[in-house]
């Protein structure tokens, strides 16, 4: 059966506070049924700090991803391919801008370098339908991480292996990087992956912990310049990119991908590989009607830390129960929203309907103090599919 689209949200803009909900709906036009395809999706370009310089860039970036996944939504692709071509573009900005050595993202190609130069990726994603997950950790010569965990899961889900083996979900380092080759996806050699800019800021990484490895004359120094030096990296480096997408069946996907702290040890796996702490997505069921999807960045978890900084994206959705049931018109409540503790944090938005994409940088208020303060906001949108 064929669908089309009709998709209305009703803008109320609110300034973003520190600890409040403010709301940001924008209007979609519903005259024109220009897509038989229902869906929506909310991508997140990292939570830290957005220079106002580069916000045209880091917009960019963000309407990139929420129209391939939208494309891919178009040609009758469920919600984890959605997620995971949002994702791959996410991860790609450095391949198709060259020139620009994307400082944009920490994902993949051009994400930071660990104590040795290298650069080691982690990435996960989650099936909502399925409740399965692929997930890669500290992963090397591979430009896009997030299809190696996309085609982890999609393995899994074809059943046991030869002699009843158990299929692997989650594969880390250089077993990581075996199976992605030996499964088609190409490698990188690993000097193509660093770039003129994470290049560069490894050199004065490096020269600033020289400096201060001299300047060490005790167990207390060493201490408070370790937690410094941390909550240094934290603040510079959450560019984790994640999204999250229900298509028009109503399930839920959700992806996560990050290069991880900049100076971070070989072989750290950072939150965005682990289950249930980079992206989480669960369709509704009998016991709760609502479909879950969460992809968050930075280190929200991290326990014994004065400002703990990161951010999260959550969407929720449910099967509307209209006055006079159709068969024939079906209906998906959408409700969303994006939250951070950091300066700053770049969505975009999109539904199937939209001729394109939505977005915003959200900054903490005037005053606020990072890893001190939160900044929420969202939105609602209502999905609507007729039968010809």
């Amino acid at each position: 059966m064929d669908n089309k689209l009709n998709s209305a949200e009703e803008r109320q803009p609110a300034p973003t506070l520190a600890n409040s909900w403010s709301t940001k709906q924008d209007a979609v036009s519903s005259k024109n049924d220009r897509t038989k395809a229902v869906g929506f999706v909310l991508v997140h370009a990292g939570a830290g700090y957005h220079s106002e310089s580069k916000a045209k860039e880091y917009k960019h970036v963000c309407k990139r991803a929420c129209q391939r996944a939208v494309d891919r939504l178009k040609a009758g692709a469920l919600a984890v391919e959605a997620v995971a071509a949002a994702l791959v573009e996410l991860e790609s900005l450095t391949q198709s801008c060259p020139s620009q050595d994307s400082p944009f993202t920490n994902a993949g190609m051009g994400s930071n370098l660990n104590l040795k130069g290298e650069i080691e990726c982690d990435a996960s994603i989650m099936d909502g339908k399925s409740l399965h997950y692929g997930a890669v950790g500290a992963i090397s010569g591979i430009k896009n991480p997030v299809l190696v965990a996309n085609r982890l899961l999609s393995e899994a889900q074809k059943g046991k292996l030869s002699a009843g083996r158990i299929p692997p979900c989650f594969l880390v380092g250089r077993g990581a990087h075996d199976w992605a080759v030996s499964h088609g996806i190409p490698p990188c050699p690993s000097d193509k992956m660093a770039t003129k800019f994470s290049l560069s800021a490894y050199k004065r990484n490096k020269h600033k912990m020289e400096l201060a490895e001299k300047m060490d004359s005790g167990f207390k120094q060493t201490k408070r310049r370790r937690q410094s030096s941390e909550n240094e990296e934290v603040s510079g480096c959450l560019d984790t990119v994640g999204a999250i997408v229900v298509d028009q069946e109503g399930n839920v996907a959700a992806a996560v991908s990050s290069g991880g702290l900049a100076m971070k040890h070989s072989g750290r796996v950072g939150q965005a590989a682990h289950y249930g702490c980079g992206c989480w997505a669960e369709n509704a069921c009998n016991v709760n009607p609502y479909s879950t999807a969460v992809s968050t960045s930075g280190s929200p978890f991290l326990a014994n830390e004065d400002c703990v900084l990161g951010g999260v994206i959550v969407l929720r959705g449910c099967r509307c129960v209209e006055a006079q049931p159709s068969q024939d018109i079906q209906a998906i409540l959408v409700e969303f929203l994006w939250s951070h503790t950091t300066e700053s944090m770049c969505i975009g938005y999109m539904s199937a309907q939209d001729g394109k994409a939505k977005t915003h940088i959200s900054r903490l208020p005037p005053g606020a103090v990072a890893g001190q303060s939160l900044a929420i906001e969202g939105g609602v949108c209502r999905l609507v599919s007729t039968a010809d």
